[in-house]
């Protein structure tokens, strides 16, 4: 075997030590300027020896994650073409956690770790990193909070970038690639009204509203009358100024209130978008007997949610997204999450699965981050808009790989009218 002399020959040792391949999918540029590789493959650039400190103490998802945040490692080339090279090899290729290092494996990283002058404690997490420990028993309403705050108020400015004007954070519908994100989203919250046949007579409760995009299309377009709950206080602020700009004050309530303690029934629909990931598997009985509890008879819940598809499991506490997107997220499986609803005394009356239209969806919000992206670090930090590259573009790849999957259940509380025969209604 060759002596490797140059950083970048050496960098390859540890990131194939890292990944579990010998055949690295990347070309590495190391500090020093010097790159090895293959010719034709994205570029992986090093660019300070902190990075090697962190995949020495965290040598997986998390210590690469911790490294990209911090700006000591970085992505030359297209961000998804890096990412899906990254993530066809070795333990990346793997979902969930990947596999710790043997201690060959780590004998490895402190031996190449030493002859690149990297040896040293490991470095402080980047500031972005979520720290609950301090917030009481996972998912109390109190740690609920803390997360939420977390990944949610963050800056509605900075949102708005990356969102566009639907200000809509979670899967749109598209009738093709071509119709743009703001249409897309439109129409799923046409959709979303539809399946629950409001009308103007129709009182909804929208679960985890955000920034009350769903609240004024289901008052403006329908005439329903919506109570919008959130505990994010940054959402509820901007929810309220953008009802109010709507004209729809009369028939739109926003409020900071957990879903818990919601106790106005009945209500005719109940939408909840993007919220169910945030419940936890354990409190998933209890979140349906409380919308259901909220529910008149012959009511309809729409419980919109990404799933982990068969066969697989939720993240660890030690993957990225857990420490840095969704502190306490937990995703289900589509199978559990219509069982959980069935076990609630509601019919599940239509599922409709809507993977692809993810993928489409994170795909336009990382091109709307990077076309705006001195704006978005300016209103938060640098940090934090590579957190929210990083895991828009790698959830993208997961959507289209098939690993995860977004789903909307459409179930209805007996002893109402019964819903349409068929879906000729909504589709």
């Amino acid at each position: 075997m060759a002596q490797r002399t140059t950083v970048a020959d050496r960098l390859t040792t540890v990131l194939g030590t890292v990944l579990g391949s010998a055949e690295l999918p990347v070309r590495l540029r190391g500090w020093d300027g010097s790159i090895a590789g293959p010719p034709d493959a994205p570029v992986l650039a090093v660019r300070d020896r902190r990075a090697l400190r962190r995949l020495l103490w965290s040598p997986g998802q998390l210590g690469l994650g911790r490294a990209y945040v911090s700006g000591e490692i970085d992505i030359e080339d297209d961000v998804f073409d890096t990412f899906s090279a990254l993530s066809s090899v070795g333990k990346l290729s793997e979902t969930g956690p990947m596999r710790p290092p043997t201690l060959a494996d780590r004998l490895t990283l402190v031996r190449t770790t030493a002859s690149l002058g990297a040896i040293g404690p490991d470095p402080a997490p980047p500031a972005e990193e979520a720290d609950l420990g301090g917030h009481g028993l996972r998912h109390s309403r109190r740690r609920d909070a803390a997360a939420i705050a977390h990944h949610y108020d963050v800056g509605n400015d900075f949102y708005e970038l990356v969102l566009g004007d639907s200000m809509v954070y979670s899967c749109a519908v598209w009738d093709s690639p071509d119709v743009g994100l703001d249409a897309a989203q439109e129409a799923k919250l046409d959709l979303v009204c539809r399946k629950l046949g409001l009308t103007e007579d129709s009182r909804l409760l929208d679960v985890g509203c955000g920034w009350g995009s769903m609240a004024i299309h289901a008052a403006g377009r329908y005439g329903a009358t919506v109570v919008g709950i959130t505990i994010s206080e940054e959402q509820a602020t901007l929810a309220r100024k953008r009802v109010a700009e709507a004209g729809l004050t009369d028939r739109i309530e926003i409020r900071v209130q957990d879903y818990r303690e919601t106790a106005d029934g009945p209500y005719d629909a109940i939408s909840s978008i993007g919220m169910a990931e945030h419940v936890g598997r354990a409190r998933l009985p209890e979140y349906v007997a409380q919308l259901s509890g909220l529910l008149r008879p012959g009511g309809r819940l729409l419980n919109h949610a990404i799933a982990w598809n068969a066969g697989e499991a939720s993240w660890s506490e030690d993957t990225f997204i857990a420490r840095y997107v969704f502190p306490d997220g937990e995703l289900l499986g589509l199978g559990e999450m219509v069982g959980a609803v069935e076990a609630g005394g509601l019919e599940v009356v239509d599922v409709e699965a809507l993977r692809r239209h993810y993928a489409l969806t994170l795909r336009a919000w990382v091109q709307r981050l990077e076309e705006n992206w001195d704006a978005a670090v300016a209103t938060t930090t640098e940090g934090r808009a590579r957190v929210w590259r990083l895991y828009m573009a790698a959830c993208a790849l997961a959507f289209e790989s098939g690993a995860m999957g977004v789903d909307q259940v459409l179930a209805v509380k007996p002893g109402g009218e019964q819903p349409p025969l068929r879906r000729t209604d909504w589709v």
